[in-house]
């Protein structure tokens, strides 16, 4: 498994469900941490993720310690406005854990202090904005992680890496 995502208390479900399709695109695991702000079966989440929760490894925990429990903290990563480091610089490895709050509050700092400093990322925006759709932050941060895996275990990838490539 590539990566692990995990957001904690998402509240929309069309977030969730294109998080679905992402993690389905890129072989990784969703983690989903209770509460939801919606059921699994709800509509507006089927239809964002379309035919691809089959092809989805989707975990839900009932709290985040469960969550935290499951994954090497060492190698999880929070993302959060307050974070020190650049979400393109740390060096990430296959299993890593990137984690995500919810769309109206963000990673809850208590949640995010369990994370080591190094690890706290943001995603860089304009001085006065205070954040992205989370879908987007999503994709931007695992697609920066596989990136630098060289996309393993796509149908694009190579064997290569990226600064040896022709």
């Amino acid at each position: 498994m590539p990566f692990n995502v995990a957001l904690v208390a998402p509240e929309i479900p069309q977030n969730t469900g294109n998080i679905i399709r992402l993690c389905a695109n890129t072989g990784s695991r969703l983690h989903l941490v209770e509460p939801l702000g919606f059921s699994l079966d709800e509509k507006q989440l089927r239809r964002a993720y379309l035919d691809y929760r089959d092809l989805a490894d989707v975990v839900v925990h009932e709290s985040i310690d469960s969550l935290l429990d499951s994954i090497d903290i060492s190698r999880a990563f929070a993302t959060t406005v307050a974070g020190e480091t650049r979400y393109d610089q740390p060096e990430y490895r296959e299993g890593d854990t990137v984690l995500f709050g919810s769309e109206s509050a963000g990673l809850p700092d208590q949640v995010a202090n369990k994370i080591q400093p190094a690890n706290r990322i943001s995603i860089p925006m304009m001085p006065s904005n205070r954040s992205l759709n989370l879908s987007n932050a999503v994709s931007l941060v695992v697609y920066e992680m596989w990136r630098q895996q060289s996309f393993a275990g796509s149908k694009d990838s190579t064997s290569l890496p990226l600064e040896n490539r022709p």
